[in-house]
C-alpha cells in the first residue's frame, strides 16, 4: 500500500485526434522508449469504441469501487473522466488488479492504462511511460490558527523552540530526528486524533503527518487549528520525500500519453479540478506544480 509518501508538456502534434494518434514521442514526459513501428495504438481504439479500460487497485482515495453506487471513483478516475471526455471517450471502465500486478497487467494488455495514483519512479519508468503527475503528496503540519510560530517546515521547528507532535511509528518521527529536532521537543501521540487535540490544547505547536491525513483531520474537526501554508517538505538523505502520482501507459502508447498530458495541462488547478478531487482530501497543496514525468524518471 502506498504511503504519502506542472505538468508542462510541449507537444509537436496538437491538432485533431487523428493527428495526435500519429504523433511520435516528444520525449518531454520521460519513461520507457517507444516500441519501433508502434501503431496508432490505444488512443484511436478508445476513441472509436467510446471507452477505455483502466487498471486500478481499490485503494482510497486514489482509485476504488464505491460500494454504495457501484462506481469506480477516486482522484485518478475522476480526473481521467474529464480528460477522456475531452478526447471524445465517454466511458472509463475499471479492471480491479492487485497493486503489484498493475504494470504486468498493463503489459499483458488486460487494460489500456493504469489509473491508480501510481507514483512515478525511475524504476517504473523502465517498464512503462507516465503522464505528467496529477498530484504531489508529502507531509503537512497542523498548527494553531494563524500559525503563531510561523512553522512551514521541519527545519523551522528545529531552529525554534517549538514542540512537534508525531504519531507513534509514523515516518514523520524519522523526518523530525533527521532534520535536527531535539528528541525532547518531539512529542509522540498514540493516534492522529490525540495529536490533533495536542495542537488544540497547546501541548505541541504543530503536528506532522501526511498531507492527506491532515486534510482528513481538518475536514472533521478544525476548531482552532489550520494547515500550515505554505509548507516545504524535507530532503532526507539527499532525497525529496514528496511523492508524485500519474497515469501509466504501455511504452508504445505515446500518442495516448501525449493526448492525456495536453488535457491535464489545461485542467489541473482549475476550479473544476478542485471540485472534482476535494471529496478525496486533495487540495491546492497537492497540486504537482511544474514537476514533470521526465524529471521524476530521471530521479
Amino acid at each position: 500500500m502506498m504511503r504519502f509518501p506542472r505538468r508542462i508538456l510541449t507537444l509537436g502534434c496538437t491538432a485533431a485526434l487523428v493527428t495526435l494518434a500519429a504523433c511520435s514521442d516528444s520525449g518531454s514526459s520521460g519513461g520507457a522508449p517507444a516500441a519501433a513501428g508502434a501503431s496508432e495504438g490505444s488512443l484511436a481504439k478508445a476513441v472509436d469504441a467510446g471507452r477505455i479500460r483502466v487498471g486500478y487497485a481499490n485503494e482510497s482515495p486514489f482509485a476504488y469501487m464505491d460500494s454504495a453506487s457501484g462506481k469506480l471513483t477516486g482522484e485518478a478516475p475522476e480526473v481521467l473522466r474529464h480528460v477522456m471526455d475531452d478526447l471524445g471517450v465517454k466511458e472509463v471502465e475499471g479492471v480491479l488488479t492487485e497493486f503489484g500486478s498493475l504494470i504486468p497487467g498493463l503489459q499483458a494488455r488486460r487494460f489500456d492504462m493504469i489509473a491508480a495514483g501510481m507514483y512515478v519512479t525511475p524504476e517504473r519508468c523502465q517498464q512503462v511511460i507516465f503522464s505528467n503527475p496529477t498530484y504531489g503528496i508529502g507531509s503537512a503540519f497542523v498548527v494553531r490558527e494563524g500559525n503563531p510560530k510561523s512553522l512551514a517546515s521541519f527545519e523551522d521547528v528545529a531552529k525554534s523552540d517549538a514542540r512537534l507532535g508525531v504519531v507513534v511509528g509514523a515516518i514523520e518521527a524519522d523526518y523530525a530526528a533527521k532534520t535536527g529536532i531535539p528528541s525532547e521537543r518531539i512529542v509522540v501521540f498514540p493516534d492522529a486524533a490525540s495529536a490533533l487535540a495536542g495542537v488544540q490544547g497547546g501541548r505541541v505547536d504543530a503536528y506532522a503527518a501526511t498531507a492527506l491525513t491532515v486534510n482528513d483531520l481538518l475536514g472533521k474537526n478544525a476548531n482552532g487549528v489550520e494547515r500550515a501554508e505554505p509548507f516545504t517538505d524535507p530532503v532526507i538523505d539527499g532525497k525529496d520525500v514528496r511523492g508524485y502520482g500519474a497515469f501509466a501507459f504501455r511504452s508504445e502508447d505515446t500518442a495516448l500519453r501525449d493526448a492525456v498530458n495536453e488535457k491535464l495541462a489545461a485542467y489541473l488547478g482549475t476550479d473544476g479540478h478542485a471540485e472534482a478531487v476535494k471529496a478525496f482530501g486533495f487540495t491546492e497543496g497537492e497540486l504537482p506544480g511544474d514537476t514533470t514525468a521526465a524529471q521524476l524518471c530521471e530521479g
